[in-house]
């Protein structure tokens, strides 16, 4: 071997960039393995059913010629290549396609499939719908609990409101002892009560808030000519009557 020459061009020219060298060497194996896998595929012996199917997709491809038994009878009647079947040219123009069956399942069984998934998107769809039942239900009942927690709240104001009224004007007619023991507001610095006012609890703690206000209500109507829901004091049962709407808060709305 003739020894190298260092200060030739030839040898200066060459590229000695740090790994250089082992990047060519990746880049021709990758090339190596590409070109052996293109040489095993066209080596590779094909399947009976990649052969059929080649050869059925030619076939399909491939216009109807001469020696075919039914198109040479069909020229024969008339028809050409290219034209609509019928009289009138209002039939079909390419051939039924044809559906090639590859599965392994028996014959109805995409049938089956097909109504099994719209039965379980039937269901869904019912879960659903149900569901959203649900929730509109649960909904009006929680707007029905808080208009009534509201209308409790607003009777247990007009009670006491009602409470106060009746107190001061039993009052102004030196009445010192309500009627009903729960006609007056009670202090909180009262003493007890004796056994029979305790009976009397016992009684008016059996009626409800909107039982108390009527009752009271009806008191303050009768016995000092006022109404609650007016505000107003009136001269007698006459000038009450006829200048009062009613005796409730829907009778003055």
């Amino acid at each position: 071997d003739e020894e190298e020459d260092y200060m030739s061009d030839l040898f200066i020219k060459q590229d000695v960039r740090p790994g250089l060298p082992m990047v060519r060497r990746v880049k021709e194996a990758i090339q190596k393995e590409e070109k052996q896998k293109e040489a095993n595929e066209k080596n590779r012996q094909k399947s009976i059913k990649e052969e059929e199917k080649e050869r059925r997709d030619l076939v399909l491809k491939s216009a109807l010629g001469n020696e075919n038994k039914g198109f040479a009878l069909l020229q024969k009647m008339g028809y050409k290549s290219g034209q609509a079947l019928g009289k009138s040219g209002e039939g079909i123009v390419e051939p039924i396609p044809l559906n090639i069956k590859t599965g392994l399942s028996g014959l109805g069984h995409e049938e089956l499939k097909k109504r099994k998934a719209e039965e379980k998107l039937e269901n869904y769809r019912q879960k659903l719908h149900m569901k959203k039942q649900a929730n509109e239900q649960a909904a009006d009942q929680f707007r029905v609990r808080f208009k009534t927690k509201q209308e409790e709240r607003k009777m247990e104001g007009d009670l006491r409101k009602s409470q106060r009224a009746c107190q001061q004007l039993d009052m102004q007619k030196d009445i010192d002892v309500p009627k009903e023991t729960w006609f007056w507001i009670e202090s909180e610095e009262e003493d007890k009560k004796d056994e029979e006012e305790k009976e009397d609890e016992c009684t008016s703690s059996d009626l409800s808030v909107s039982e108390k206000l009527h009752i009271l209500t009806a008191y303050l109507r009768e016995k000092h000519f006022y109404c609650i829901w007016c505000g107003t004091t009136y001269e007698d049962s006459e000038d009450l009557s006829s200048n009062c709407p009613g005796d409730s808060a829907a009778d003055h709305d």
